[in-house]
């Protein structure tokens, strides 16, 4: 069964602008938008993704069953209906543009398809198997009229064997399909029936591509790798169907050229040893082949599959500093990533093209990335792929579901069978995901959406693949139990505190919002955590961003996601419009997000802070007149009082003299020795403050922070630095709320 060749129709265009011909209209119609990515018009009406769907196990026999289906909306008890409502494009859920029905489906209805096939010849025993790569959510097949099976759960890759419900010629498949979204309890991710703010139009029925594969009898039927770089040793536990007198060969190669094999009875792990492996890793996404065969008793082979393999570790440990960080291959490296949604204007949750999945993940690396954390979704196994190749980390979110609780409630009760429920998934999205090298932490829970059982949860999560780390709660919610302590905090950045058995993380920050006119899901009632009007401003937010995310990394933080990959609905906060058609955020992002990546610097006070000393300074809370700012001004009438200034409440403060006016200015002696390294105040300020150094202006900055910050500082104030008395002043600016002012000075030498 070979795969057939796309043809690409300029006509696509017709199906973008109205329902197929013959689409009755009806109330259950949803209003079509018309933002649609570059990648529409490419899509084949006959054979969309035609690119075989799982690259981890492959063979050479198979047929793609996408394109044109009969669909049908009924009401849910209703039988299959004769007469059919018209044609779907197959693999696009039926609320997107792209399916070409753009019609929503309630929990009191089923969305019901039929198309017609030539099945495979069938001989020497071969079976035939009916693949989905995915359906949201409850969905019942029948083949020539036999039901050959029922799946439950939205995101996972399932298969049934069709080979004794066939005939020779014509065939037919029929498919219902039942997802209650947000009436329901099932994992589901952002999708509700109600979309707005961060949630989103919800996605019914098939969403991956539907395939037929023709197998052997025996065969390999899944593939699960454990790696160790250090020592070049691969593990292969191959899943056969027969295990009685097979034997399983396994090859590696590189370029061709074959470098490992090994061999073991069907059932028992395979251990491949390559001497000089090359790891993977961002920098280097090295992958090998491999080669597997299913072999009888004689010599005679019965089935043969092609895979590949990245050689990568991931684990906690301790760095010279004695922090407890992220490492990659035995060596610590800092994960910077993206918040990754997946969702499409023109596909929801279908990529219009395998080219068009492909991109978000180039512009990630792009831009600086080596990170993206897969939020409340599971993308098509290409995608994985794309990570693998393009050397991309992944943290790979659990679908969220059922209720949610706040900060500090205790873990939701779920009903016997949403648990069930929850937890069938979880281990088939484990299990299904499993061989990809680019996937370095499992996260089942974000937040409170739906947490329950915590500590159970995440200790499953650790039986079931011991190989990842395990992020029990992306934000908020945190159990005390997983690998790392995970933080949201918009716009951020911040970190946790730092632990002795888990490592410190950004789950979430940024959000910065720039709606485009041309390029929003609607016209107006855009969203995002904090929003500016041009990209001149959002690119310099996002790099002062950065510039305080550096030194969290040096103090200990381990990871971080920016929020996020594109514009999603009415979000607006992406590095990517919703169309994938502006960049939004600046070029000088990728050399910004490499300097997280350095070794951290060794950092000498020069001038400690009143957070860590007791420091006196000069102060007044009228206005100076004369240069204030220089080392030999005359502050002899001012106040004397210790820092810092300001109100107690004010966060992350350490107020030694209360102040309330709305201005104060600052004078302090430094008594310094010789400088040598990049110099930087620690500074906190509540709101706008200024700071000279001997009288040159070393920092301007607007608005407040809600903790100490390292700030660059202007390279002639640093200049003017010399051994002996140096003069730090400050005014500070405030309007309402908090308020406090402190600083201090660091040097920064590379290690």
């Amino acid at each position: 069964m070979k795969q057939q060749r796309t043809i690409r129709l300029p006509s696509v265009l017709v199906l973008l602008i109205a329902p197929f011909a013959g689409a009755q209209q009806d109330a259950a119609e949803a209003r079509p938008h018309r933002l649609l990515t570059r990648w529409a018009a490419e899509v084949s009406q006959d054979l969309p993704w035609p690119e075989y769907p799982r690259p981890q196990l492959v063979r050479d026999e198979w047929s793609n069953l996408n394109g044109r289906w009969d669909y049908a909306i009924r009401a849910k008890d209703a039988p299959r209906p004769d007469e059919w409502d018209g044609e779907i494009l197959v693999p696009f859920c039926v609320e997107s543009t792209l399916s070409g029905v753009t019609r929503t489906v309630g929990p009191d209805q089923r969305l019901w398809y039929r198309r017609s096939f030539t099945a495979p010849a069938s001989s020497d025993g071969r079976r035939v198997l009916l693949h989905f790569g995915a359906v949201d959510w409850e969905c019942r097949v029948w083949v020539n009229g036999t039901e050959v099976g029922t799946h439950r759960g939205g995101y996972d890759a399932f298969f049934f064997d069709v080979a004794d419900a066939l005939r020779e010629g014509a065939n037919s498949i029929v498919v219902s399909v039942w997802d209650p979204t947000d009436a329901g309890f099932q994992p589901r991710g952002k999708q509700v029936r109600k979309p707005g703010g961060i949630w989103y139009t919800a996605v019914t029925g098939i969403w991956q591509t539907v395939w037929l594969e023709s197998v052997p009898a025996a065969h390999i039927a899944n593939l699960r790798f454990a790696t160790d770089p250090a020592l070049g040793t691969v593990r292969i536990d191959a899943d056969v169907t027969s295990k009685d007198g097979l034997v399983v060969h396994a090859r590696a190669s590189a370029g061709g050229r074959p470098l490992a094999t090994g061999h073991a009875p069907a059932g028992q792990p395979i251990l491949l040893e390559i001497e000089g492996a090359r790891p993977w890793s961002p920098d280097d996404p090295f992958l090998y082949d491999l080669e597997l065969t299913l072999v009888a008793e004689g010599g005679a082979e019965l089935d043969r599959v092609t895979s590949y393999i990245g050689l990568r570790s991931i684990e906690l440990a301790k760095d010279d500093a004695g922090v407890l960080r992220l490492f990659l291959n035995g060596a610590p490296l800092f994960q910077y990533g993206l918040l990754d949604q997946g969702w499409w204007p023109d596909g929801l949750y279908t990529a219009p093209t395998d080219e068009a999945l492909r991109y978000d993940l180039e512009v990630t690396r792009r831009l600086g990335f080596n990170l993206a954390r897969k939020h409340v979704k599971v993308e098509p196994q290409r995608w994985y792929t794309w990570c693998d190749r393009l050397g991309i980390l992944v943290w790979q979110d659990m679908p969220s579901g059922d209720a949610y609780i706040g900060d500090d409630a205790p873990d939701i009760e779920r009903s016997a069978e949403s648990a069930r429920a929850y937890e069938r998934e979880l281990r088939a999205m484990i299990d299904g995901l499993q061989g990809h090298p680019s996937i370095v932490m499992w996260v089942p829970y974000n937040e409170g959406w739906g947490q329950w059982d915590t500590e159970r949860i995440a200790a499953l999560v650790r039986e079931w693949d011991p190989t990842r780390l395990v992020n029990s709660a992306s934000g908020w919610t945190d159990r005390g139990v997983g690998d790392v302590f995970d933080l949201h905090r918009y716009p951020g950045p911040a970190m946790p505190p730092l632990e002795e058995t888990r490592a410190a993380v950004l789950g979430e920050f940024g959000g910065l919002g720039l709606p485009l006119p041309g390029h929003t899901w609607r016209d107006e009632g855009s969203w995002g955590y904090r929003s500016f009007a041009t990209r001149e401003e959002l690119g310099a937010a996002y790099l002062a961003l950065l510039g305080r995310l550096e030194p969290l990394v040096w103090r200990g933080l381990a990871a971080a996601v920016y929020t996020q990959t594109t514009d999603v609905e009415i979000e607006v906060n992406g590095a990517l419009t919703y169309d994938r058609a502006v960049l939004k955020l600046p070029a000088e992002s990728a050399a910004a997000a490499r300097r997280l990546y350095a070794p951290p610097p060794r950092i000498r006070t020069l001038a400690p802070t009143s957070a860590t000393s007791e420091v006196t300074w000069r102060y007044t809370t009228e206005a100076p007149t004369g240069p204030w700012t220089t080392p030999d001004y005359d502050d002899s009438t001012w106040s004397v009082g210790p820092g810092g200034f300001g109100e107690p409440s004010t966060p992350g403060s350490a107020v030694g003299t209360t102040w309330k006016t709305n201005d104060i200015w600052l004078r302090r002696e430094l008594d310094l020795a010789s400088t040598e390294g990049e110099i930087r105040l620690l500074l906190h300020h509540d709101e706008d403050v200024e700071v000279y150094l001997n009288g040159v202006l070393a920092v301007r900055l607007g608005g407040y922070v809600t903790s100490y910050e390292l700030v660059p500082v202007a390279r002639e104030a640093a200049a003017s630095l010399h051994a002996g008395s140096n003069a730090l002043a400050i005014h500070c600016h405030q309007t309402a709320g908090g308020q406090y002012v402190d600083a201090g000075l660091v040097e920064l030498r590379a290690r």
